[in-house]
């Protein structure tokens, strides 16, 4: 049984206002009959997410949390009272993270980003705005080149802090970022050097082939949600490309030289157009 996760649970019996379910060592669980499938019998088991209702009692739900215990999420401050700050993190009952948890006065309205835990004073679930302390330290076995999520964790004057795998902390250089990021956005990434301090650098594309392979359905996506044209050519400024696709000039002409050569794409003197039978031109 894991509180803030979801557990795999029988069902032990129904009442007029729900289910209770085997929570082993926990005891019985209760689902409310408005999260219960309306199939749901006496001894199948059903996916149930475990946490405290506004009463402090353990409930189960089939509702989606934004995040889990255990993972960073970006979370918008719904009140603030006495007590610390509460978060909308898609449950009945919002998340508390205490004061001593804030590295900053939390605000209503803004978002911050957080771990979620479970506070070993009150056995509940919390969250805390001081992520460095739940950042994994342990040896790293990454390679260069895995694919791994990123969640953006700060930026700086060189880059973008981001949490890889809601583990380890990588950054970003900003020199190599070729689009808007904002704290916690949530994107693909790339590792792409492991330094002697285990320090982690980043890439959002992959390197050589591969990489030129990510661009290339980037510039495909954007082509085809503009309706299969774009005001590009290989005269347009870095800056023109940049705003448009997020990425640099070389990256774009190797993008394009691509799928030219794949017959693909039409070059125009106004700008690049998507071909729609290939096979025919």
């Amino acid at each position: 049984m894991q509180i803030g996760k979801f557990n795999r649970l029988k069902v032990l019996r129904k009442l007029e206002f729900g289910y209770y379910l085997d929570g082993q060592e926990l005891g019985e669980i209760l689902i409310p009959l408005r999260y219960a499938p309306a199939d749901l019998k006496v001894g199948s088991q059903i996916e149930v997410f475990i946490y405290f209702d506004s009463e402090d009692r353990i409930i189960a739900t089939t509702e989606q949390p934004i995040a889990k215990v255990g993972e960073f999420a970006y979370l918008n401050v719904v009140t603030v009272n006495d007590i610390g700050a509460f978060l909308y993190w898609g449950l009945p009952k919002d998340l508390l993270v205490p004061f001593r948890e804030q590295k900053v006065k939390m605000v209503e309205g803004k978002s911050y980003l957080v771990f979620i835990y479970i506070d070993a004073m009150t056995d509940r679930i919390a969250a805390s705005a001081k992520i460095d302390q739940f950042l994994n330290h342990d040896p790293i076995n990454y390679l260069p080149g895995d694919e791994v999520d990123l969640i953006i964790a700060g930026i700086s004057e060189i880059g973008y802090k981001a949490i890889i795998n809601n583990r380890h902390l990588g950054i970003l250089y900003k020199n190599e970022v070729f689009t808007d990021l904002v704290i916690g956005q949530e994107t693909k990434g790339y590792i792409y050097k492991i330094r002697p301090d285990n320090k982690i650098d980043l890439r959002l594309f992959r390197e050589g082939y591969e990489k030129v392979d990510d661009y290339v359905r980037l510039l495909l996506d954007k082509l085809e949600s503009e309706d299969g044209f774009l005001p590009l050519t290989d005269k347009s400024s870095a800056e023109e490309i940049n705003f448009e696709l997020g990425i640099s000039k070389k990256s774009f002409k190797q993008a394009v030289g691509a799928l030219y050569k794949k017959h693909l794409l039409e070059l125009l003197p106004e700008g690049i157009r998507l071909l729609e039978n290939p096979e025919n031109q």
